[in-house]
């Protein structure tokens, strides 16, 4: 069962949005932009690597107070669960206080880059906790002597207490855990701790992207992992265009370890044309490791993890002559935005228009450009290029949280968080009072059209789930 433990601001940012919503419906009216609609069969979605989850709620928890200008809060704050795809199960905690958890959302493991963690000074206090606290330290006895609190402590008081602590360094907030053990603890992590490295993936493919001529070994894509081992899957059409995945060698590869590298083997009378590489494994991922949503739905960090299933794509692109290019993206929070890096290896220019500025990449050559995006904007974009490549580039901005803005928004709680659905509403979602008004927001980001050369749109449309009452 899900709990009132997050807040939602109401003022400030939600008016500012409410006049983008209404802005993007009037030229969608007019016909001025079109959807990016759904991906075509031929289109890629990139996948940055790791575990792919469904969230399922808080499990453990206990009681917290937020203070702050508009008065007293109290929340519930504890450990969540998510299952994994392929198999697993994942114990996460919130490291975005004042943002709703959307029911069954899908969460990516992700860089810290990409979140609001990436530029939290204290983001490496957050791990030690993770790593000196419950869950990661079961034995509550031991727990309750380290931070000196008498009487012992339940799991629901050391999850309590662990998030509060957490909390404190994610959003800069002012709170504290209504049990008084719960509350010592959390005050003995928060004095406690230590800047930590941010962990390494379970599992991701560098380059995620790659191309080349037909009759050469594309690559060499890297697999970085903590697995014992991963198995490697070549492109669906493999039999039928001969693609194959094989090593340095030209030996063809199915499985392979940490630091092994792959190359794509494209025949040399094969037409232009595209394919991906899929590896999967088995393994825990590292506490520390943070999980964003594809729906605007609060960022988590993980504390625990059991044996679970993680996955990773790399694309590869070819032709025979002209530009080549290889697309990948990556979210850059310190630039508030979106870094599409092209590399392309043709004997052509590659060239291509964003955002009103021309952009050229020259053979041989690797540029990277930045789409500027507004906090909380939905993307969803296709760049398409030479050889029929599609690739597909959609998600959510989300790296601040409302502690890292300016201004002192009013709040109120979600009973119930609110079911995520593009272009659709949301229902049957409760709102206290909080001494602020019941307006309700509607939020849609801007809309930027993208023209690539020869044709090829690149859309970018910002979609936020409206709230009701």
């Amino acid at each position: 069962m899900f709990s009132s433990f997050s807040a939602l601001s109401v003022r400030g940012r939600g008016v500012a949005r409410l006049a983008a919503a209404t802005l993007v419906s009037g030229l969608l009216a007019a016909g001025v932009l079109t959807g990016a609609g759904p991906a075509s069969a031929d289109e890629t979605s990139q996948n940055q690597g790791g575990a792919t989850a469904t969230i399922g709620g808080l499990k453990t928890y206990g009681d917290a107070v937020i203070h702050d200008a508009a008065g007293d809060l109290t929340v519930s704050a504890g450990l969540f669960e998510m299952s994994v795809e392929g198999g697993g199960t994942l114990q996460t905690y919130c490291v975005d206080l004042h943002n709703p958890t959307q029911r069954d959302a899908k969460y990516h493991e992700t860089p810290w880059s990409g979140t609001s963690l990436g530029a939290n000074k204290n983001a490496g206090k957050i791990r030690w906790i993770l790593q000196n606290s419950y869950p990661q330290v079961n034995d509550l006895a031991a727990l309750a002597a380290a931070a000196g609190v008498r009487g012992g402590l339940s799991e629901e008081d050391a999850a309590a207490g662990t998030q509060v602590a957490i909390w404190r360094y994610s959003d800069d907030a002012a709170v504290d855990a209504v049990d008084p053990q719960a509350e010592k603890l959390a005050d003995h992590l928060e004095k406690s701790a230590r800047n930590v490295a941010e962990p390494a993936a379970s599992l991701t493919l560098d380059p995620p992207a790659v191309s080349g001529h037909p009759g050469e070994l594309l690559g060499p894509v890297t697999v970085h992992t903590n697995a014992a081992g991963v198995t490697v899957t070549p492109p669906a059409d493999a039999a039928i265009s001969g693609v194959r995945i094989v090593g340095k060698d030209g030996k063809v590869i199915t499985s392979a370890v940490n630091g092994s590298q792959l190359f794509i083997d494209v025949p040399e009378d094969a037409a232009a044309g595209s394919a991906e590489l899929t590896v999967q494994a088995s393994t825990t991922v590292p506490v520390g490791r943070a999980f964003t949503s594809e729906s605007r739905s609060q960022t988590q960090i993980l504390a625990g993890s059991s044996e679970s299933t993680v996955s990773a794509t790399a694309s590869a692109n070819w032709a025979k002559q002209g530009a080549i290019p290889a697309l990948s993206s990556a979210k850059n929070c310190a630039e508030g935005g979106l870094d599409i890096t092209a590399a392309n290896v043709g004997d052509e220019a590659f060239a291509f228009e964003l955002m009103g500025i021309e952009h050229s990449i020259p053979a041989g050559e690797s540029r990277t450009v930045t789409i500027p995006l507004q906090e909380d904007q939905a993307y969803d974009f296709t760049i398409t290029g030479p050889g029929g490549l599609a690739q597909r580039f959609n998600g959510v901005l989300d790296c601040r949280t409302e502690g890292s803005e300016a201004g002192g928004d009013a709040t109120q709680t979600l009973s119930e968080p609110s079911p995520a659905t593009v272009g659709g509403t949301a229902s049957d979602v409760n709102l206290a009072e909080t001494g602020s008004s019941n307006t309700t927001p509607m939020i849609a980001g801007t809309a930027i059209a993208l023209v690539v050369i020869g044709g090829a749109a690149l859309l970018l449309v910002g979609r936020k789930k409206p709230t009701e009452d």
